[in-house]
């Protein structure tokens, strides 16, 4: 007996140890995520450039599916058990973290396009409302995805398809007199007949501009449904991808290609993809014409539409516009721009070695071209950009380049600029203010591109926010708590319903119902009784198969997460009902009434659990938003006598970070009690002191009593943040025992059906 006293002494210690060290790391990770949510913010990373994920807190459950699914790194995080957006400006929308959600927390949505003029108004088909019949496709609308445009190209052409179909009709035959008589001879008279005209050279049902992603999947799908069409490029067939650095990886997962299938490998380099398009249009013959420099769209009085080029016009019922975005390459309008040396793409950076080089600019292409240049031999390579640090940047690229920037590889000019670019070398303005030459051999220009406003706006298009349909902001959907409830009373009452149709059966003792006229039926080992036993295993098996699927080697299953786990909650009530039933209405204590009885503990931990852990989660993290709103009031208001406190305000932000910071992380839960008992009497003394330096400094009474109260704020909501996350972290447990009870059930109900099967086998 003590032997067993002392083992299980020492596996409880063990236990409760390994417990505490798993809890102190997920505090490090939280605060590590909470503090890259805070750098997000301050450099503005935080802001989606388009497309971002918006997260119903309502419904989120917190099980990292959609952190996981997502393949640009550090846009979403789990934040007090639930995803929240922290680089949302590194969303390119994938759209991934919306299908994996398993509860239909995840939507893509528009940033705030109320001021965004470099975007076009369009319907929701992606036609200009001014200008009917005119589309635009891919890049050009806002949304880089390569994916995504192929997804526009063939929508668009879709919707010309069905227009061209609904209105296609023969065409009435024209005629002409001819002088040829007959019955009269020469000169007699007769019958004027009639002859068909030569046909006029015909309106195309189709014209697309663009040969990129975009414009290529619409001629694809154009060919497909017979439409007559024409494609013009001005370069080459690849749009601005064929523009892009050598070896530049382009999708990163599979997309559907019109009359060719899908394109199955998660990952295709520029050089796979542009010899892809080129043989796909080869083999289905498109017309690309290249050398077409598109410069408007005119609309004719009968409602054609005239596509104008620099070598002539095509007329044409619908236009499908896949301009791409990037434009002309913005310029730096410095002196010495015009050099030879200066470049605004790079194509192969294997071309350059031994070279003295300096990059302008800060966005992925920038620093992608600075990363693959450094890689060359005999290279020195610099980047100057205008603002103090990187933002924006994908993970991968930021990583790349930090540990560039570690390793000298390569040397960074933040806050400077360009000022004149000469044969032998660069004059920069430093961040200083001051100015400073660099020796140079090339300079390559990536400060974006001018997006084809011009042309479009000559073409019809508008871009005035004013005109521009605003969409209706999302609002939380609730936990769909009232639904499932619905769906579980109304299973419930068809039992009992049942039950009492059977009431004679279900309500007699045990000892009698063997003698009971239904007792073949009902009886565990009855028609029915077994009948439905064999299809709560059927339905256990379904409802474990949501594991599968979760997992990521399993995603080819069919089906998305959200509906597997719809039939994970659907299968496990449904289960629990036809167990009742197979037990006859009277669980016992055997094997079976005890699987019984774990499953009816998961159904608990599985739905109402669900929803009580889902709301603690969602009210630290609206403690944290709060926090967020808190600080951006003191940097607002401190900034409003800043440059003339001689940086008082800085060091007074960071004195309340400090106080906001210091009490929450706590190593241990009584630590964190120990901070909130003891709190009050050290933010006093804090806040005196502070107070106390603000007089010195000369700040004015309101201003003091003002920051005093927002100091308040932030420490009592940190500290409540931190308290909710110690109450997450004990309610999060319903998991564990959830998923233990689980695995008990199946082994129970599993031993439970062999000496069901035993028994037949001896007695049957």
């Amino acid at each position: 007996m003590t032997w067993i006293l002392l083992t299980m002494l020492a596996l409880g210690l063990a236990l409760s140890l390994a417990l505490i060290a798993v809890r102190r790391a997920e505090l490090v990770r939280l605060r590590g995520t909470l503090a890259e949510r805070h750098r997000a913010r301050a450099t503005g990373s935080h802001q989606a450039r388009l497309q971002h994920p918006h997260i119903d807190l309502s419904r989120c459950i917190g099980c990292g599916s959609c952190v996981a699914a997502c393949p640009e790194e550090g846009v979403l995080e789990l934040v007090h058990g639930q995803a929240l957006v922290v680089h949302g400006a590194r969303c390119v929308g994938h759209g991934r973290c919306a299908a994996e959600c398993p509860v239909g927390a995840i939507v893509l949505t528009l940033g705030d396009l109320r001021e965004r003029r470099d975007l076009p108004n369009l319907q929701e088909n992606l036609e200009s409302p001014s200008v009917p019949g005119l589309f635009l496709a891919g890049e050009v609308t806002g949304y880089a995805l390569v994916r995504t445009a192929i997804a526009h190209g063939a929508a668009v052409a879709d919707v010309i398809g069905r227009r061209t179909r609904e209105a296609r009709a023969p065409a009435p035959l024209r005629a002409r007199p001819i002088t040829a008589r007959y019955g009269g001879g020469e000169g007699g008279g007769g019958i004027a007949l009639a002859e068909p005209l030569a046909p006029e050279e015909p309106v195309l049902d189709l014209v697309v501009v663009g040969a990129g992603p975009a414009g290529l999947s619409c001629s694809l799908r154009a060919k497909e449904l017979g439409l007559a069409f024409v494609t013009l490029e001005q370069d080459e067939v690849g749009g601005t991808v064929a523009k892009y650095p050598r070896r530049k990886l382009v999708m990163t997962q599979p997309v559907d290609l019109p009359l060719h299938g899908r394109l199955d490998r998660t990952s295709y380099s520029k050089e796979e993809l542009i010899e892809l398009w080129h043989d796909v249009a080869r083999q289905h013959a498109l017309p690309i014409r290249s050398g077409e420099e598109f410069t408007k769209v005119e609309k004719l009085h009968d409602g054609t539409l005239r596509v104008h080029t620099r070598s002539g016009h095509h007329d044409a019922r619908h236009v499908v516009l896949a301009l791409g975005r990037r434009g002309t390459p913005r310029k730096l309008g410095v002196p010495g721009e015009e050099l030879s040396k200066v470049a605004y793409s790079l194509l192969d950076a294997h071309s350059y070695q031994g070279r003295r080089i300096l990059v302008v600019g800060g966005g992925d292409s920038a620093v992608e071209a600075a990363l693959g240049l450094a890689d060359q031999p005999g290279n020195q390579v610099s980047i100057s950009y205008r603002k103090e640090a990187f933002f924006r940047l994908k993970s991968r690229n930021e990583q790349a380049m930090t540990e560039a920037l570690r390793t000298e590889r390569i040397q960074a000019f933040f806050g400077s600029a360009v000022t004149a670019i000469e044969p032998d070398r660069v004059v920069l303005q430093l961040a200083d203010r001051t100015a400073g030459t660099l020796e140079n051999d090339e300079v390559f220009v990536f400060a974006g591109g001018t997006p084809p406003v011009e042309v479009l706006e000559a073409s019809g298009v508008s871009f005035d926010p004013a005109e521009r349909e605003q969409a209706t902001p999302l609002a939380d959907q609730g936990t769909g708590l009232l639904k499932a409830l619905g769906v579980a009373l109304g299973i419930v009452v068809v039992v009992l319903a049942w039950a009492f149709v059977n009431r004679g059966y279900y309500t007699a003792p045990l000892a009698e119902r063997p003698h009971h006229p239904a007792h073949g039926l009902l009886a565990p080992s009855g028609t029915i009784g077994l009948a439905c036993g064999i299809a709560a295993a059927a339905l256990v098996v379904v409802n474990l198969s949501y594991l599968a699927r979760r997992a990521r080697r399993f995603t080819w299953i069919p089906g998305s997460l959200q509906a597997w786990m719809t039939s994970h909650v659907a299968t496990g009530i449904g289960a629990l009902i036809l167990v009742q039933v197979h037990a006859a209405m009277a669980p016992r204590a055997t094997v079976g009434g005890h699987a019984l009885w774990a499953m009816s503990f998961l159904i608990v931990t599985g739905t109402i659990g669900r929803y009580l852990y889902s709301f603690v989660p969602r009210a630290a993290n609206g403690r944290e938003l709060e926090l967020d709103e808190v600080r951006s009031h003191l940097t607002a208001l401190s900034a409003e006598w800043d440059n003339s406190r001689g940086g008082f305000a800085e060091t007074l932000r960071k004195e309340i970070d400090r106080l906001v910071t210091e009490e929450r992380w706590q190593g241990s839960f009584l630590g964190r009690v120990r901070a909130l008992v003891t709190s009050q009497r050290r933010l006093r003394k804090r806040l005196a002191q502070l107070r106390r330096t603000a007089e010195a400094e000369g700040v004015a009474r309101e201003h003091i009593d003002r920051l005093m109260d927002l100091a308040r704020r932030a420490q009592h909501t940190a500290l409540m943040a931190s308290h909710y996350e110690d109450l997450r972290a004990i309610l999060s447990s319903w998991r564990y025992f959830h998923r233990w009870v689980a695995l008990y059930m199946v082994l129970l109900a599993t031993w439970h059906v062999v000496l069901a099967l035993r028994y037949a086998a001896l007695f049957g």
